[in-house]
């Protein structure tokens, strides 16, 4: 089964509305990032929509090795900077998910695998 990802931080504070919000732009970004990089897996998702998501869990470092490693496995991945709006980390931008996929679990670096769901 062919799954989009998206990976939230859990060491910001973020409400569960904000860490949704987070995770729907890594989806997004990710399968828009997979039509340029693969752009047969991403029609062959799109064929099956609304298609499985997973949503997981990682502190900031997670995140950054999750990227590292999702791109030296050739997958697609999207990288989601908050823009710091007043509202939100005191105006700073910040990241707040990583988006990767579509992809197989069987594609997945074992870090990956070993993730919490959110």
């Amino acid at each position: 089964m062919v799954s989009l990802y998206a990976v939230v931080r859990n060491d910001i504070g973020m409400s569960p509305g904000k860490s949704a919000s987070q995770a729907g732009h890594a989806y997004l970004g990710a399968f828009l990032a997979a039509q340029e990089l693969t752009p047969a897996v991403a029609v062959d998702y799109a064929a099956d929509l609304p298609g499985t998501k997973v949503c997981l869990q990682a502190n900031l470092a997670g995140i950054i090795r999750a990227k590292e490693e999702l791109e030296l496995a050739g997958l697609p991945v999207y990288l989601v900077v908050d823009s710091g709006c007043a509202n939100f980390f005191n105006g700073a931008p910040t990241i707040t998910a990583l988006g990767f996929g579509p992809a197989t679990k069987a594609q997945l670096p074992k870090f990956i695998t070993k993730l919490k769901l959110l």
